[in-house]
């Protein structure tokens, strides 16, 4: 049985890694709650004029395509080669056509699998610089926070 699961959820599910690593700020030297959102706006642009990140585009990127067309051709390609495979073998067996009939379906599943396996691959792939570009973001906003007088966790 294949499982598949959809971009959306994935997005969704990176959407809140994401936010799960956010540091919370808390005012250490008593500012208002006025004081840490302008902090907070502050240091928000500060981080990202500085690390080029921008924490909504990176929350916003559109996950990797997925479905029958995202395949780049592994289906046909395995199909191709399992026809010829299996030609070859019918042909030795007798009846050419029927071995290239059965090598042909055989392919196309096998190069499914492959899709699927490099559509996963590329989704991790995409999850982990997403991930890797909001850590380097939420360092500089941490210390930013933190130089005016936050205690960063």
């Amino acid at each position: 049985m294949s499982t598949c699961v959809h971009p959306s959820i994935i997005a969704v599910i990176s959407l809140n890694v994401i936010a799960q690593t956010r540091p919370i700020a808390y005012p250490a030297k008593g500012q208002s709650p006025q004081q840490q959102q302008k902090d907070d706006g502050q240091c928000y642009s500060w981080a990202k004029s500085n690390t080029g990140i921008d924490p909504a585009a990176v929350a916003a990127a559109p996950p990797p395509p997925a479905g029958p067309a995202a395949g780049g051709g592994e289906r046909v390609r395995g199909a191709a080669r399992g026809a010829a495979g299996g030609a070859a073998i019918g042909a030795i067996a007798g009846d050419a056509r029927k071995g290239a009939a059965i090598g042909a379906v055989a392919g196309t599943m096998s190069g499914g699998a492959r899709a699927r396996q490099n559509q996963k691959a590329a989704q991790a792939s995409a999850q982990s610089q997403s991930q890797g570009a909001m850590d380097t973001y939420y360092r500089a906003y941490a210390a930013c926070m933190s130089g005016r007088g936050y205690t960063i966790q």
